[in-house]
């Protein structure tokens, strides 16, 4: 690339740096968090359906709920059965309790009817109608959406069909359109449980028998912003089965204490302080740069959380510092591909310049396949999954900034340096690992399926643990009891310390104003129940239990089974990618060894006998991110290798490239272990059980490429 090209290139990566942090810093000084209800506490709705209905109709209804409340993912809600008609809604840091209550005890049942003239139904514009029969119901309703009204004032909510909504859309403006401009009769309106909220006149153009042709339309009234993107939401998130009234609410307390929470922070701090020691170690300048990357992903990241007003919650926190750690590989890949050009090559900035180029392709491959998986997620789950989806998204593309754009700009303002001290750089040799390994000439697939059996064993194992000891899921898969008790002074890190000693380490505490406590834990018996309100009682001196309730599962079926819908999709979508991009025999080998890191997981925590809950949820979908995303950097070592050596056999093109990739290997989970061993260590109970997943799913990341991934590729190459 001629000179002038390149120092162009450079001075648009640069002021493309300076802009992206300059925004970030800017977000980050005027915005401020929104902490869950483990971090921060929040407000706690009771609602109440009538005693005519059924389970199902309270089923159906705390899904809509669930909707209205999580639209965005970003919300971190919690939502359980209480009882037989009771709905218990947790909303972490709402600025307006009295406006939550009105969208949420709204039915939402939507019916479009004519207008017959005057009448004694009064609508938004001050006059009075009589309305004809219903031809049109919430059930026809796809989506709305609010907008600026482009006529004039305000706001107007875009509402698109489904169905045979269009033609019975079509009918009924036809037969409006047949009376005058001006006449009553040519209105149709807009019923919202059984108030008329806009009641707009067909257009003038439209000719009558014709009617109105297309799958959408506007409401139209005298809508400020907020009103109508309240009357959007509850449009498109469905009407309510059942009437819901409140019948209880009140301020609720963070269910983490205040030690657990500084001992995260502490945890946290030093895994990263950890991480960047380690990456000055190893790549000495090359890596302090990377460290300063590093910070930016982290600014960039977390402004971009507070831009679209993500619930911040302590796995939330854990995840993101995580993924810092993750971070890390895409600055390791481009450092290990440049000490491979200078060894050839012994000119520092040619072989940068050429290790990004040659890193491009492994770091976009394995970030797109996550940002598949991401925004899939995002668009078809619901709940803490359409949330994982969000931040994921978020990080991927911040990574992909840090260490495409931020670290190729830092190396080159100090490559003069770097220049004429090439040893400075830790990139002026191959590395220890990489010189030990190509002294010894390892021949891993020789034969190749010997590797197959090994991890038939290490999933067969695991799936043993499935049936002799059984998955211990948590309360927000099972539902459980909620006991409350009141007492003269409350100290819920006692009450948690007390539940722990009991053997009910898995509670969930929450103070309610200053003399309420709440305990939610799993199925449990009646004397379970008393030695809860025995540990209670020495913990606060005394407590009176004033409710006692069965709780039903927070993630309940609905959103389980879109959380598996999803998925599945997902994992559907990377391997079409794959197959595109590689071949279809290395996307199918790399969903296989994703299935088996997701059984070697599961089986794990079986056998440890350890909860599965939320947090490890987030664990799981963490650690299929990761799975892919090691497979890819291999594969796509195989694919360059394989054009270089096509007289070659096929098992030693992957073993060559499963060895070649070993120092970004060791590097890249050298990095994410510090983080997790100081979470493990340092972290609270439910912080310990996420990085016990992260670390366990990163071993078997890391090995279920060489026992599976690459002999599966072997043996279905072999087979065409």
């Amino acid at each position: 690339m001629p000179r002038s090209s390149a120092r162009r290139e450079l001075l648009v990566r640069g002021l493309l740096s300076l802009g992206v942090l300059a925004a970030s810093t800017f977000v980050l000084l005027t915005s401020q968090p929104r902490l869950g209800l483990d971090l921060r506490g929040g407000t706690q709705i009771v609602l109440e359906t009538p005693s005519e209905a059924t389970s199902d109709n309270t089923d159906r209804a705390m899904e809509v709920l669930r909707r209205r409340v999580d639209e965005l993912g970003v919300a971190e809600p919690v939502l359980a059965r209480s009882g037989d008609h009771r709905i218990v809604v947790e909303l972490p840091g709402v600025q307006d309790p009295a406006e939550a209550i009105e969208v949420l005890g709204r039915t939402a049942q939507l019916a479009v009817q004519p207008v017959t003239g005057p009448g004694e139904v009064v609508t938004p514009d001050g006059d009075s109608v009589g309305l004809g029969p219903v031809v049109l119901t919430g059930e026809g309703i796809k989506g709305a959406q609010a907008a600026p009204n482009p006529a004039g004032a305000g706001y107007v909510v875009s509402v698109d069909f489904q169905g045979d909504a269009p033609s019975r859309w079509q009918k009924v403006t036809a037969e409006a359109a047949c009376h005058p401009p001006g006449d009553t009769r040519r209105r149709v309106a807009f019923v919202l449980d059984g108030k008329v909220v806009s009641a707009p006149q067909v257009d003038p153009s439209v000719a009558c028998g014709t009617g109105m042709i297309g799958g959408s339309t506007q409401i139209t009234g005298k809508f400020g912003r907020d009103e109508a993107r309240e009357l959007a939401l509850v449009i498109r998130s469905g009407a309510l089965p059942v009437p819901v009234e409140v019948v209880e609410q009140r301020t609720v307390g963070p269910t983490l204490g205040a030690e657990a929470i500084d001992a995260s922070a502490r945890a946290a701090v030093i895994g990263i302080v950890l991480t960047g020691l380690f990456l000055v170690f190893v790549y000495r300048l090359a890596g302090l740069v990377a460290v300063l990357a590093l910070g930016g992903y982290a600014a960039v990241a977390y402004a971009a959380l507070l831009a679209v007003g993500a619930t911040l919650t302590l796995p939330g926190l854990a995840g993101f510092v995580l993924a810092i750690g993750m971070a890390v590989d895409a600055n390791v890949l481009v450092f290990e591909r440049s000490r491979e050009e200078f060894a050839r090559r012994k000119r520092l900035p040619r072989s940068v310049d050429q290790g990004f180029k040659g890193a491009l392709s492994a770091v976009a491959d394995s970030n797109v396949t996550t940002l598949l998986a991401a925004g899939l997620l995002f668009w078809l789950a619901t709940g803490p999954v359409k949330g994982f989806g969000v931040t994921l998204s978020i990080g991927v593309l911040a990574s992909l900034f840090s260490a495409l754009v931020l670290t190729r700009v830092l190396l080159h303002l100090v490559m003069p340096v770097l220049e004429r001290r090439p040893r400075w750089s830790g990139l002026h040799d191959p590395g220890r690992v990489r010189t030990w390994l190509a002294g010894k000439g390892f021949e891993l697939f020789r034969p190749p399926r010997r590797w197959l059996p090994a991890a038939g064993v290490v999933a067969a194992v695991a799936v043993a643990g499935l049936f002799a000891r059984g998955l211990e899921l948590g309360v927000e898969f099972t539902g459980g009891r909620m006991i409350e008790y009141t007492a003269s002074g409350v100290d819920a890190g006692r009450v948690r310390a007390e539940l722990a000693a009991a053997g009910f380490g898995d509670a969930v505490v929450a103070t309610s104003g200053d003399n309420g406590i709440s305990v939610r834990t799993g199925p449990i018996d009646e004397a379970q129940a008393a030695r809860v309100g025995d540990a209670v009682d020495r913990a606060v001196g005394g407590a009176s239990q004033v409710r006692d309730e069965l709780i039903g599962p927070s993630l309940g079926a609905e959103l389980r089974r879109n959380a598996l819908v999803a998925l599945a999709i997902a994992v559907a979508a990377q391997l079409a990618y794959l197959a595109v991009r590689f071949d279809w025999r290395l996307g199918l080998a790399t969903v296989v060894a994703l299935v088996a890191d997701v059984v070697v997981l599961v089986g794990a925590f079986a056998w440890l006998g350890k909860t599965v809950d939320g947090v490890f949820l987030a664990a799981l979908l963490t650690v299929i991110g990761y799975s892919v995303n090691d497979s890819v950097v291999v594969f796509d070592r195989v694919r360059e290798l394989r054009r270089a050596r096509r007289s070659s056999p096929y098992a030693e093109v992957v073993s060559a490239a499963v060895l070649q990739t070993v120092p970004r290997t060791v590097n890249t989970g050298i990095g994410v272990l510090f983080v997790l061993a100081a979470l493990l260590v340092l972290g609270d109970g439910s912080l310990a059980d996420f990085a016990t997943a992260l670390l366990i799913g990163l071993v078997a990341g890391t090995v279920s490429t060489v026992l599976t991934a690459a002999p599966v590729a072997i043996a279905l190459e072999a087979r065409r």
